[in-house]
């Protein structure tokens, strides 16, 4: 894919070296309990006495107080040393936020007051508006805060574990979580989402896996209009993009891990659908086209 020398989205929200366990300076459960338990003592009596003209004579937040006092610093600070990536992290954070700005590009141009994701980059766990989630977990868009999270190392891990390596490949995972995005914005996912519960853990997965295969059309459609765009397109880059949304197809991962597939547990879809899925987004470019819920066959 021809990407360098290209924009790249500001929409970045660079969290690596960052981590959100532990460190964080709140108090907890049990700091709560011992204050308390030292402040009606008759030595916290005396104490809290003398600490409540402080508070007021200097404005000091007894909360912000107490919290680094017993966290052990402020809110906040997480790392003393400043996060070195390697050339080639930062190389792949480069070529992510093109590729985010990419698909800025298109989604401006194919949705009316499109409103832009932003991308989280992480390394190791992070916290988002959808909760905790580490490395493992993989790419995710969050609909709650409209981001998308990735860890650069899952690119390696592509590579490495799913034998999807490519840089077209990396480039349709992060094109598929902006297709959540725009699911979000077209109101789908909140469909979705509010049949939780109301019918069976079988008929949600169906649901599921319709929304996956949308998102795969999304990304082919990003994908047919990027190249009508910017001609960033070089000889392999589909079978690189196809070759990844084999790879993660539910069949394979499930047989990969059980030596069985147990098809009423798909969410996202076998390889077959989702490849047949991303290549009509990327044959026809007609978002119109990808309604995976009404589809006579997925």
């Amino acid at each position: 894919m021809k990407w360098k020398g290209r924009r790249q989205s500001s929409n970045i929200d660079d969290r690596r070296g960052q981590s959100s366990r532990g460190g964080g300076g709140g108090l907890n459960i049990g700091m709560i309990s011992l204050l308390f338990r030292f402040l009606f003592s008759k030595v916290g009596l005396i104490i809290a006495g003398i600490l409540v003209v402080i508070f007021i004579v200097t404005g000091t937040n007894p909360i912000t107080f107490f919290s680094q006092f017993l966290g052990g610093g402020p809110q906040g600070v997480q790392n003393a040393q400043p996060y070195a990536p390697s050339p080639e992290e930062e190389e792949l954070a480069q070529f992510s936020a093109t590729v985010l700005g990419d698909t800025e590009d298109v989604w401006n141009k194919l949705i009316q007051n499109y409103r832009e994701p932003t991308m989280v980059l992480f390394s190791g766990y992070v916290q988002s508006a959808c909760g905790s989630a580490s490395s493992a977990t993989g790419p995710f868009y969050c609909p709650a805060d409209e981001k998308v999270y990735l860890d650069l190392s899952f690119f390696n891990d592509m590579a490495r574990k799913l034998n999807a390596p490519g840089d077209f490949a990396q480039a349709y995972v992060i094109a598929h979580e902006v297709g959540h995005h725009v699911q979000k914005l077209m109101g789908i996912s909140e469909k979705v989402q509010a049949m939780r519960g109301k019918v069976s853990e079988k008929e949600y997965n169906e649901l599921s896996v319709k929304l996956e295969l949308q998102a795969d059309f999304l990304a082919g459609v990003w994908a047919h209009h990027t190249q009508r765009m910017n001609q960033a397109l070089e000889d392999g880059d589909i079978q690189e993009a196809m070759n990844a949304a084999n790879a993660i197809g539910d069949d394979r991962l499930q047989k990969q891990a059980t030596g069985r597939v147990v098809p009423d547990a798909f969410t996202h879809g076998t390889s077959a659908q989702r490849m047949r899925w991303f290549k009509k987004g990327l044959e026809t470019g007609d978002i119109k086209q990808g309604d995976t819920f009404n589809a006579a066959s997925l």
